[in-house]
């Protein structure tokens, strides 16, 4: 008997430690709201600060703003220069970073419990006390200038850029949030102080961690540190028009390469939309599911046209980009646009068995866990939960969500999304003379 009790608990003991802890929750005086999911193995806790301050609120023509904003909080203080500060986070083993979204600013924090005092004052200290220096703004708008220019000798980066136009036009969302050469160049330290006093505020912010810390332990820290940080946004999350629809346009974009880029583009379904988890698993049965996807099967597998080609869907407050993309031979891109397009004709057609369903259920769950895997993962995903406020339980119940996704919603959301005529297509690569 004890030794079937022992072997039981060798086989147990992994499932009880995919476990997820729960997500406790407090809202401060100051409206920021503070989630955390205690994880007491290792002696480090990981933080994110997110804010409305994406790149939607750029200015107009000045795309990169936000993400410039994100780079001088994180680079120097009004107490710390550029070199005294780096050296301040390299003496407590304090990573601090920063990056934007569409919708949001994030500032991360990663330290050892030891320093969680430090980490929590530097945390305080980037974001009540900018230091507003016009070398290190002059530099960092460099960097990013030149990161620009070398981005758009990717085909990717092209098509990307022709994507956010095509699909969005003069939408907050039209442009990518790294910004462009020109646009970069436009933006000056006002530009950055402007978002930031409008936007940078605790009300409908998100502090998340994940970590050796409890509840009481945190709440302690952020009133000492943040309880003075008071405001509400000028702009909230949710105040934002949705783009209207784009179909049927086609852009052809000359490249020296010897390869042909292929994006099929168009709106998908906002972060909190009703129909999310059925448009989720399609979309893994379609492309996102890498080799036990349709499209690499047949595109890849069966025709050997491309390395690899996928599919994914970015949501966001609004409608964000849904999108499949290719890159093969220049001669022979019109066979591999055929070939998506009749798999696309085959799902809105209805024809998706429940095999194929079940497989994709089966692999979605069993990978959930992998995307837990830190604290950095954890913290993510709470801010993602808290930003767009789904419910605490999301990650608890994400597999009965997967699970529950019927065939009949899977077709129905094929025969809405995937029609191919609604879709845009840009290719990058050698025009044929």
């Amino acid at each position: 008997m004890r030794l079937v009790l022992a072997c039981l608990a060798v086989v147990l003991v992994p499932f009880s430690a995919w476990a997820i802890p729960p997500i406790q929750q407090a809202t401060l005086a100051n409206g920021m709201n503070v989630l955390l999911m205690e994880a007491h193995d290792v002696p480090m806790v990981a933080m994110q600060l997110t804010l409305p301050a994406g790149s939607r609120f750029d200015p107009p023509l000045k795309g990169g703003a936000a993400a410039l904003l994100a780079a001088m909080l994180t680079d120097h203080t009004a107490r710390h220069e550029h070199d005294a500060w780096a050296g301040f986070l390299d003496q407590h083993a304090l990573r601090l970073g920063s990056d934007v979204d569409k919708d949001a600013m994030h500032i991360s924090l990663t330290v050892l419990r030891e320093s969680l005092n430090e980490g929590m004052g530097a945390l305080s200290e980037a974001l009540l006390h900018p230091g507003w220096n016009e070398k290190r703004f002059s530099i960092l708008r460099q960097d990013a200038i030149f990161a620009a220019r070398k981005a758009l000798e990717e085909p990717g980066v092209v098509a990307s850029v022709a994507a956010h136009g095509m699909l969005y036009g003069d939408h907050p969302y039209g442009h990518r949030s790294e910004g462009s050469p020109d646009s970069l160049q436009r933006i000056n330290m006002a530009d950055l102080q402007s978002i930031y006093r409008r936007q940078a505020k605790p009300e409908g912010a998100v502090l998340a961690v994940s970590g050796d810390i409890t509840m009481p332990e945190l709440l302690r820290l952020v009133r000492q540190h943040l309880g003075s940080w008071a405001g509400r946004p000028s702009i909230g999350r949710q105040d934002i028009a949705n783009p209207r629809p784009v179909r049927g346009q086609q852009s052809i974009l000359d490249m020296p390469t010897t390869q042909t880029l292929i994006q099929f583009v168009r709106l998908g379904p906002a972060r909190n939309a009703p129909d999310f988890f059925p448009v989720f698993v399609l979309n893994h049965m379609l492309g996102g599911g890498g080799f036990g996807s349709r499209l690499m099967e047949e595109v890849r597998e069966k025709r050997g046209l491309v390395y690899g080609i996928y599919s994914y869907f970015v949501p966001l407050t609004v409608s964000g980009p849904f999108t499949i993309m290719l890159q093969t031979r220049a001669d022979q891109a019109d066979e591999a646009e055929h070939i998506v397009r009749q798999v696309m004709q085959t799902f809105a057609s209805g024809r998706i068995s429940q095999r194929m369903l079940d497989a994709a259920k089966m692999h979605l769950v069993g990978s959930f866990a992998q995307r837990m895997d830190s604290n950095r993962e954890r913290v993510a995903l709470m801010s993602m939960i808290g930003f767009y406020g789904l419910p605490l339980d999301y990650l608890q119940t994400w597999s009965e969500h997967v699970r529950a996704v019927t065939l009949q919603q899977v077709r129905q959301e094929a025969m809405r999304w995937l029609k191919f005529d609604d879709w845009n297509v840009i290719r990058v690569g050698p025009i044929k003379r």
